[in-house]
């Protein structure tokens, strides 16, 4: 398939001028380019798919960065604005990918991808994905979708990639928590319990806040307890959590 032939995937409808000899097809006039410039992590390991999405995102004036994996997707997330995912990758499925990106942060992403039957769409969106475009499709519906899921992402709260606090230091991609540079080896419940303490560190989280956010709203004081008890050992000292009583919890320094 010609490169000419790839952009006509992507930019249905566009009228082009005819071979030389022919006659000229009449232009459409083309809305004028109203989107923001924005940091875009294509994951694609398809280079046909990949170059022709690449350069129209380019003219209209976004940083592009492409991976071809689901590891290097999960490593390049940080510091870019949206994501864009095909699922068919050489390691990882791309479903997985999309949870474990989620689990940590509200990155934007839309699933990009060839598999268009409705199941795959429902486990796409319940993976975490906010918005899913089947292969081919129009370029212009593209940058519709992700004006669209920008300005939703706009009124998300913006959770940094690494925290660090004092010598805790929280990885959310890596999942990795370090005090003073020792790894501590924490579960997955431990993890977001510390990490939502951490990202709010002159507040106080209720109770009730962590077992929604944490928990899925599975209320249960003593669970909350024996996870806070558990942070306060592995990371060497009771004062990382402060308990306020009638309340919950906040984040401490040691």
């Amino acid at each position: 398939m010609t490169r000419a032939n790839l952009m006509d995937v992507h930019r249905p409808g566009i009228p082009r001028q005819a071979g030389s000899g022919g006659s000229t097809e009449r232009s459409v006039p083309q809305p004028p380019d109203l989107h923001a410039a924005w940091r875009v992590l294509v994951v694609e390991s398809d280079s046909e798919d990949a170059e022709p999405l690449i350069k129209g995102l380019q003219r209209h004036g976004h940083e592009v960065r492409r991976v071809t994996t689901g590891v290097a997707a999960l490593r390049a997330q940080a510091g870019v604005d949206i994501l864009l995912m095909d699922l068919d990758l050489p390691d990882l499925d791309g479903l997985e990918v999309c949870r474990r990106i989620r689990s940590a942060s509200t990155l934007p992403v839309i699933v990009v991808t060839g598999r268009g039957a409705e199941l795959d769409r429902v486990l796409g969106l319940q993976a975490g994905a906010d918005d899913y475009l089947v292969k081919p499709y129009g370029f212009r519906e593209l940058m519709a979708r992700m004006d669209a899921v920008m300005r939703r992402a706009g009124e998300r709260p913006v959770v940094p990639a690494v925290i660090s606090y004092g010598p805790l230091r929280l990885d959310p991609t890596t999942r990795q928590v370090n005090v003073d540079g020792r790894p501590v080896s924490v579960t997955r419940k431990e993890f977001d319990l510390l990490y939502l303490l951490a990202s709010h560190p002159d507040a106080v989280i209720p109770r009730k806040r962590i077992m929604q956010e944490v928990w899925e709203g599975v209320w249960s004081r003593r669970t909350i307890d024996t996870h806070v008890n558990s942070l306060r050992n592995k990371l060497g000292a009771s004062e990382w959590i402060v308990t306020v009583r009638g309340v919950g919890f906040r984040i401490g320094c040691v």
